[in-house]
């Protein structure tokens, strides 16, 4: 299968997502597709969520579940990347709760 078959079978699997908050698009770089994740109408700074599909995965058999677990398993990474600030982020500024108790 041709990069431009290969991609546009990404395109049309990922017009199936419709999602109030998120857009999906891909493209084709060095041959190999990768899938974008760009939040609609964001006034935050936050990155756009990249991630490759194999070509294994673009020949594959069951390659609709295989994209949605990919898609849902991004959807997840990229919504944890957006945390400005987590437990984990001992003695940073603003960390009320260890002001608290100190």
């Amino acid at each position: 299968m041709s990069d431009s078959t290969q991609l546009a079978k990404v395109i049309d699997h990922l017009r199936l997502y419709e999602h109030p908050l998120l857009a999906f698009s891909a493209y084709e770089d060095n041959g190999a597709i990768t899938i974008a994740i760009n939040l609609k109408n964001c006034t935050a700074s936050v990155h756009t969520y990249q991630f490759p599909i194999h070509p294994r995965d673009l020949d594959h058999p069951q390659f609709a579940w295989n994209l949605q677990r990919q898609l849902y398993d991004a959807l997840h990474d990229y919504f944890i990347e957006m945390f400005i600030r987590t437990p984990q982020d001992r003695g940073s500024a603003g960390d009320s709760i260890s002001a608290e108790k100190d």
